[in-house]
């Protein structure tokens, strides 16, 4: 199996710690400044010029982390769900400005979703007709900038109800997200399937993947080799993926990176 290049999400003042490891190789970078309130109002000019100067001379790819605390893509208040549709335009100008190619946004979809489907008339399409009341400018507007949208799954138990979300856009402006860690949490959680199952059903349109291990009972966001993750099995999944996806460590402390890359490229799979 060819190992695979990987790089890491950072915020622009941290990349500068990293700067030879990601320059020198071209690597994906993930930009996580943009994801507040704050962020996408009065600091969003700074930290628009402070992320290209950070990329200054950087060839590899780009994304931004999305908003996603108290904007649920499924919010069932009809107010709301203009002010979520404008944050989501407000993340996708900025990764416009600093040249991403990608945003990611966090999945609806739960255990409590998987239990209910059924439990009452049009409950899966009510859902997705507020998903798309939310996200349909934005998947417009991205596809105007050449960005797509991943979708990541965050407490999903069943992998193929995401993947008939995005289905559900036919757009190539959406696509999906993995976070490791959060499928194995889910897989611990809810009986999900494995971290791999998850890579192997998205297929062709997985276009990034967060890179985190933990213990299958909190969010650790440990380097890879920390946690209970079976590595092997996850990078052969990703190598038969057609669509090259961002791969990208996602870790707590920014300090682990080079420690999670080393056991990934200790084991033949990252490079």
């Amino acid at each position: 199996m060819t190992p695979l290049k990987i790089g890491a999400c950072l915020r622009a003042c941290e990349i500068g710690d990293h700067r030879d490891w990601l320059f020198g190789a071209g690597r994906d970078i993930e930009l996580q400044d943009f994801m507040t309130f704050a962020a996408l109002t009065h600091e969003r000019k700074d930290r628009i010029r402070a992320a290209k100067e950070a990329l200054r001379g950087h060839k590899g790819r780009i994304g931004i982390h999305g908003p996603y605390e108290g904007l649920d893509i499924d919010n069932k208040d009809a107010e709301l769900r203009p002010l979520i549709t404008k944050r989501m335009l407000l993340a996708l100008e900025a990764a416009a400005a600093i040249g991403a190619r990608q945003m990611v946004l966090h999945s609806p979809y739960r255990k409590w979703y998987q239990n209910n489907v059924l439990a009452q008339p049009a409950y899966s399409e009510s859902k997705l007709d507020r998903i798309h009341q939310v996200l349909d400018p934005v998947v417009n507007q991205a596809e105007v900038e050449g960005i797509t949208l991943v979708i990541e799954n965050i407490e999903d138990v069943d992998p193929t109800t995401r993947r008939t979300l995005i289905d559900s856009f036919a757009s190539p402006a959406i696509a999906l997200s993995i976070d490791t860690g959060h499928a194995h949490l889910a897989r611990r959680m809810s009986g999900a399937p494995p971290v791999d199952y998850f890579v192997r059903d998205a297929g062709a349109q997985l276009h990034h993947v967060h890179l985190q291990d933990l213990d299958g009972h909190a969010d650790r966001h440990w380097a890879p080799g920390e946690g209970e993750i079976h590595w092997a099995e996850v990078f052969r999944a990703l190598a038969d993926c057609p669509s090259a996806p961002h791969l990208v460590l996602e870790l707590r402390r920014k300090s682990d990176i080079s420690q999670g890359f080393a056991y990934l490229r200790d084991l033949g799979l990252a490079c």
